[in-house]
């Protein structure tokens, strides 16, 4: 696939999410031509979501890092370690808004997937082969659901992680002197006790990723 393609397609999914089911079906049909079903969108998406997660984790480390070398200050480029936490906060920001794009996105076609596979079972005649269809759908379900909830709590973890670091931000750039540097040192340990829960969260959420892809492509098989 092209890239001109594949930005039209991205932009059409997009669009779905906020305007209905229209634009999925003409984003699915034209998938469809480039040999990819729902099954194979999931699954790359699923490995997307991989990605998203160590670059949240990653961007999240390092934006912790940034606070405790600021609220750590002896002396020195005090604004200039300032612009590198505010830098640091904004792509951590920016990270978790595509991260959250990415679950309601997998949510949405693994809903399409289970439909679809579920109409296609109710059109088999050889009762065998349908009950085994429909044990390995209800696995899948259960995978996927498993991963969704998994990534909306680390969602949850995310969110004051995130608002501590802005408020810190705000603060220090109302106040960007030694003392006010000073009177935040005691945040910092608070802080990096909900960034430890929210990086091990992140890890099981990937492990929940790595489960659903399985169950997926077995399914398949």
């Amino acid at each position: 696939m092209n890239s001109v393609a594949k930005v039209c397609l991205t932009g059409c999914l997009s669009l779905s999410l906020l305007f209905g089911t229209g634009c999925t079906r003409t984003y699915y049909k034209a998938m469809a031509t480039f040999g990819k079903e729902k099954r194979d969108i999931l699954v790359s998406r699923v490995k997307d979501s991989k990605k998203d997660q160590q670059q949240v984790k990653e961007q999240i480390k390092t934006t912790m890092e940034s606070f405790q070398v600021l609220t750590g200050f002896q002396g020195g480029q005090l604004e200039k370690n300032y612009k590198k936490l505010n830098g640091e906060y904004e792509k951590a920001a920016d990270s978790a808004k595509k991260l959250h794009d990415r679950i309601d996105s997998i949510d949405q076609v693994s809903n399409d997937l289970f439909r679809e596979w579920q109409k296609e079972i109710d059109g088999m005649e050889n009762r065998k082969l349908k009950q085994q269809s429909a044990q390995m759908l209800r696995q899948s379900r259960l995978q996927e659901a498993n991963y969704i909830k998994s990534m909306r709590q680390t969602e949850a973890r995310m969110t004051p992680v995130l608002t501590a670091f802005h408020d810190q931000v705000v603060f220090l750039k109302h106040n960007l002197n030694a003392r006010a540097i000073g009177s935040l040192k005691g945040t910092s340990a608070k802080i990096s006790t909900d960034v430890e829960v929210l990086l091990t969260s992140l890890d099981g959420s990937m492990a929940q990723a790595d489960a659903l892809i399985q169950s997926l492509n077995s399914s398949g098989s």
